[in-house]
């Protein structure tokens, strides 16, 4: 049986597990481990970078089987070329066995990076239904990142630059707020067997990606003025998060702390908006 343990805890950055199934995909070869922190593309969010064994693979999700598995990083669909040496990489995935034990890693800094933004994009989403819109779609990946809106009762400040201004500068002061006061990011699994993740008592998505412990992990939240077109909000956005002591394999969870200053910024070059907070 696999444990998708990027859900219970998006900081684990190593293991020790063993392969529970092997198998191909595309003429790749594959590896399912029991404890998996391998969290794949999906939901707007980037596949994790990791590491089976130290040889580096591509966590995706196998609908054949249902199992996240573990395919050499870059080559999912090798070409055929039987007269040429085998690859490397997938020559070692292929000598792993059910049952033996493996070690596995992801790339930390990186399972952070996209943990900001896919909270940070919640956040967002919270921020803009408090406008009285409505969600239409999102995407988290780095330097794309954004959430889209309908409004359903027109708005007059979408009309102009400056009520798109006014109306950007009201999302940043909902940011602001919820980050100044560190809600708690959570889930649970609701009555359809969904995995609901909840910013406090502020905004609950069904949810498959990976998130920070608490809004106080966002270091900085960046909105440039927000765009209407063809009838949609665009809000672009990137977030970080705070800087933090790595920590690995199994280890409890260590004490929430003070973090340092949170910024909600007006642009991507840097000038602070009035919602800054010390």
């Amino acid at each position: 049986m696999q444990v998708l343990a990027y859900y219970a805890d998006t900081y684990e950055e190593a293991a020790r597990t063993q392969v529970v199934a092997t198998g191909e995909r595309d003429g790749a070869p594959w590896v399912a481990v029991e404890h998996c922190l391998f969290h794949p593309q999906g939901g707007g969010q980037p596949a994790d970078r990791g590491w089976v064994a130290g040889h580096e693979i591509t966590p995706v999700r196998d609908h054949g089987s249902g199992l996240v598995v573990a395919v050499a990083s870059g080559d999912e669909a090798p070409p055929a070329r039987p007269a040429l040496p085998a690859f490397p990489a997938l020559s070692a995935l292929s000598a792993l066995s059910v049952g033996q034990p493996v070690d596995v890693r992801i790339d930390l800094p990186l399972r952070t990076a996209h943990a900001a933004l896919h909270t940070a994009g919640h956040l967002i989403e919270a921020a803009g239904r408090a406008q009285g819109w409505s969600l239409a779609a999102n995407i988290h990946f780095p330097g794309q990142a954004r959430i889209e809106f309908t409004a359903p009762c027109p708005d007059p400040r979408l009309d102009t630059p400056e009520g798109r201004e006014e109306a950007t500068g009201a999302l940043r002061t909902e940011i602001a707020r919820a980050v100044a006061e560190n809600l708690p990011v959570t889930w649970e699994y609701d009555a359809e067997k969904r995995r609901v993740v909840r910013l406090g008592e502020l905004h609950a998505a069904p949810c498959g990606g990976t998130h920070v412990r608490s809004l106080g992990d966002l270091a900085e939240v960046v909105l440039p003025t927000l765009k209407v077109k063809k009838g949609r909000i665009r809000v672009s956005y990137s977030a970080t998060h705070t800087p933090r002591t790595p920590r690995t394999t199994h280890a409890p969870h260590a004490p929430h702390t003070t973090h340092a200053p949170h910024t909600v910024y007006a642009t991507r070059t840097g000038q602070a908006s009035p919602q800054a907070r010390p």
